[in-house]
């Protein structure tokens, strides 16, 4: 195997700056890559082969030397990839083609810099849920691999097998542990579909279903008194109460659609929206409850319905984070003080809509067009973590009957 080492040749003029070169070594024969860049002497630790910063951030070089240590490092992960690249090969290579794959970028993907630029990908075409969701994964397996990549080819049975019992050890329940194989599984795909890799079918041995949940959702008298609290001496519980009450007038609106709203999504009476999960359009009829929370937070410099966020894009998105972070704390700090079983959060609101429709016996074909689900089949498996007590009180009657 191949070696690749960081190393600094001074300047033949005193103490003017050297520069930096990569070696790589195999089979006893060494070669060099020439960069452009430069350290003075006593930025560069020999033994360690590493640069050494200012002891303070002020320093004038501070900025640049730690932007190229940032690059050597990247540097070096892509030497390794490369080096990985050929041994896996199983075919005689000499350094001289180590150093030409590196130069000209033909290096096997690793998973997480793989995703890095999918995720990039994604954020451009307004896929940023989708990004988020795949960068709580990418740290969890960055996590479980010490800070170190893997080709995608060596993403196989064994490797997953691994991080799913890893995750097991952490305490995850068995949907937590799931939802990030799911994800491992769909970002694999992905770099399948872009022949990047060849697919072993590594996701074949483990978990990647959705457990029952427990019951999330709050009965309609419970929400009775959810909304009859008075929280006028505590505005950020007021707010985090509203928005939930808002979420469940609109038929369990999620709260990133929630935060998207603006004045032209209201018109003649009627709420109209895009569900930004499925691009499903919903039609909500407007009525005084909806109104009232409106009405109580409209500011005239806000383009939006309800003051979650504000701004465009990315500052948009880091808004909303906070917001979203700052709502369901004050949320569960509100059912602790409510004595409630379960944990207050905005999805409960979602929960508890459809577990009201169903104890009023709506159809499920209703139910299903007010969530927006894209079939019955989605809202039965919704609903059967819901309420069971109909089902409760028909058996007691045919345990009674005998």
């Amino acid at each position: 195997m191949a070696k690749a080492k960081i190393k600094f040749r001074a300047s033949s003029v005193g103490m003017k700056e050297g520069t930096l070169y990569y070696q790589v070594i195999h089979n006893r024969v060494a070669r060099q890559i020439h960069t452009t860049y430069r350290l003075y002497p006593s930025e560069w630790d020999a033994v360690s082969s590493s640069i050494v910063l200012p002891s303070s951030s002020t320093s004038g070089r501070y900025s640049y030397l730690l932007s190229l240590q940032e690059t050597l490092e990247a540097d070096r992960k892509k030497l390794l990839l490369v080096i990985a690249r050929l041994d896996k090969e199983a075919q005689p290579y000499t350094s001289d083609k180590v150093v030409e794959y590196f130069r000209e970028g033909k290096v096997l993907h690793g998973i997480i810099g793989y995703t890095v630029e999918l995720n990039d990908k994604l954020r451009k075409i307004g896929k940023r849920r989708m990004a988020d969701r795949f960068t709580t994964t990418i740290n969890s397996l960055r996590n479980y691999l010490k800070g170190n990549d893997v080709p995608l080819e060596d993403v196989d049975g064994t490797m997953v097998l691994g991080y799913e019992q890893w995750l097991k050890e952490r305490g995850l329940c068995r949907n937590t542990t799931s939802f990030y194989i799911r994800n491992l599984r769909t970002i694999y795909n992905h770099a399948v579909e872009e022949k990047l890799v060849v697919s072993s079918s590594p996701f074949k041995h483990v978990y990647t279903g959705i457990d029952k949940t427990v019951k999330r959702a709050l009965p309609l008298d419970i929400i009775k008194q959810l909304k009859d609290l008075d929280l006028s001496l505590n505005p950020r519980m007021d707010f985090a109460r509203d928005m939930f009450l808002f979420s469940f007038y609109t038929r369990g609106m999620s709260f990133i659609d929630m935060a998207q709203l603006t004045p032209s999504n209201l018109q003649g009476g009627m709420l109209t929206y895009r569900r930004q999960k499925t691009s499903q359009q919903l039609h909500i009829k407007w009525v005084e409850p909806m109104q009232k929370i409106v009405a109580k937070y409209q500011t005239d410099d806000s383009p939006y319905l309800l003051p979650i966020a504000t701004g465009e894009g990315a500052l948009f998105w880091k808004r909303y984070k906070n917001a979203y972070k700052r709502i369901t704390n004050q949320l569960k700090k509100i059912g602790e003080m409510m004595g409630l079983s379960i944990p207050l959060t905005t999805y409960v609101a979602r929960h508890s809509w459809a577990s009201a429709a169903k104890s009023k016996n709506v159809a499920i074909s209703t139910i299903s067009e007010g969530l927006g689900h894209d079939s019955e089949k989605t809202t039965r498996i919704y609903l059967s973590s819901l309420d069971t007590s109909v089902v409760d009180r028909a058996n007691n009657l045919i345990i009674n009957s005998l």
